[in-house]
């Protein structure tokens, strides 16, 4: 695999490889970023940096920023939006501390405005204030070496610039972008390509490519289109959340050294490691992250068959997750843990019968977590529980 190549300038990027027990995985160091003064080979000032200079000149700062925090091989959390359950103003405190708590059990990097951080029901002043807070946290917890990424996608493409210059300016080290879908029929076959190409080119941070069918009227984008626009130097990565685990082999075959081909969603884990990805972004890892992270470390560590019996278990509390979205995942970090409050209207708040249903949809999940974060002793298997959860106490025996 080539590395990547400057569509932009003539800058080269550094990779930074990690070995981690014999698993050869490869980070990017960051991408080039070109400044307000750079200029097309034609001699003209490039679009980027006129919108830069105009964006710029009304916000803070004048130059580019450089994120000195690599994206490393692992597991990803999209963290929620936390709201007051009677005013549904923002809830600092609480975005703060499960960021923190989220990085203490492993996590290796922190999304905001994804799926899970309701991006849609934020102002662009909300979202600036979820990302400062969390990249605050952070740094005050002793975690500045954490990447925060940021989702920055919007119906067009001006928007997403502007997001991601937001995303920058608010702590953010690289951000993550949809494709546009409210046109969908009037899109022609470049259109995908030219959202992401130009963005990259104007973006002052590194972006990775959101792909969520879901989301976005079904728009699906295929290994072709990913894997062209992997080349470009301020693209770093992607987060396939359409679950085709072929396509996610087929970009991390055909991308360049160091992109973050990465899965989007903690049931497959381990396929996407196998396929050659670099980890997950995945929303499990809120209620779950030492879980979620295990299944990484036995993987990479070589122990595969713990790894394959993790890796059940968690889709098993996936698929509660999956089922219930932000709604079922916030019932659980209320029932579990103690905090998680409400989505903002017009999501609907869990009846008490829903929240039975979320609370043993996670049952077994969180045993599991529970077992590990008190060390995988051999006292604390759940010998008790084992005719409802068999395979549970089968893996916790391999663990001790």
């Amino acid at each position: 695999m080539s590395p990547h190549t400057n569509e932009c300038s003539g800058h080269s990027d550094d990779d930074v490889t990690l070995s981690l027990s014999g698993l050869a995985l490869h980070s990017e160091a960051g991408a080039p970023h070109l400044g307000s003064n750079y200029r097309a080979s034609n001699g003209r000032k490039s679009k980027r940096s006129i919108l830069t200079d105009s964006y710029l000149k009304t916000h803070s700062g004048n130059s580019f920023h450089e994120t000195n925090r690599p994206l490393h091989p692992g597991i990803y959390a999209p963290t929620p939006a936390f709201f007051d359950p009677d005013t549904e103003d923002l809830d600092l405190p609480t975005i703060r501390s499960h960021s923190v708590r989220l990085v203490k059990a492993g996590i290796v990097g922190l999304v905001t405005q994804g799926s899970n951080g309701e991006a849609v029901h934020l102002s662009q002043s909300e979202r600036r204030t979820v990302t400062a807070a969390t990249r605050g946290a952070l740094d005050d917890a002793g975690f500045s070496h954490v990447p925060v990424i940021v989702g920055c996608g919007a119906q067009s493409t001006r928007e997403s610039i502007e997001l991601c210059h937001d995303a920058m300016l608010s702590g953010g080290d690289y951000a993550m972008v949809l494709p546009p879908a409210y046109y969908r029929a009037l899109y022609n076959g470049e259109s995908q390509y030219e959202f992401f190409s130009d963005i990259a080119c104007q973006s002052p941070i590194p972006i990775l490519i959101y792909n969520y069918p879901g989301a976005v009227a079904g728009i699906d984008l295929d290994s072709d289109t990913i894997t062209r626009l992997s080349k470009h130097p301020n693209i770093v990565g992607c987060k396939l959340t359409c679950g085709n685990t072929g396509k996610l082999a087929r970009v991390a075959n055909a991308a360049p050294s160091g992109f973050m081909t990465m899965g989007g969603s903690s049931d497959f884990t381990l396929q996407s490691l196998i396929a050659g990805g670099k980890g997950v972004i995945g929303g499990l890892a809120n209620i779950a992250p030492k879980a979620c992270a295990e299944v990484f470390n036995l993987y990479v560590a070589g122990r595969s068959e713990e790894a394959e019996e993790m890796q059940a278990v968690i889709a098993r509390g996936d698929w509660g997750a999956i089922k219930g979205g932000v709604v079922g995942t916030k019932s659980c970090l209320q029932t579990y843990f103690g905090y998680g409050g409400f989505g903002r209207r017009p999501l609907p708040r869990p009846t008490p019968a829903q929240d039975a249903v979320y609370k043993q949809d996670f049952q077994e999940l969180l045993l599991l977590e529970e077992f590990l974060e008190n060390g995988c002793r051999g006292s604390d298997i759940h010998s008790d529980r084992i005719k409802e959860f068999p395979q549970l106490v089968e893996l916790e025996h391999m663990l001790v």
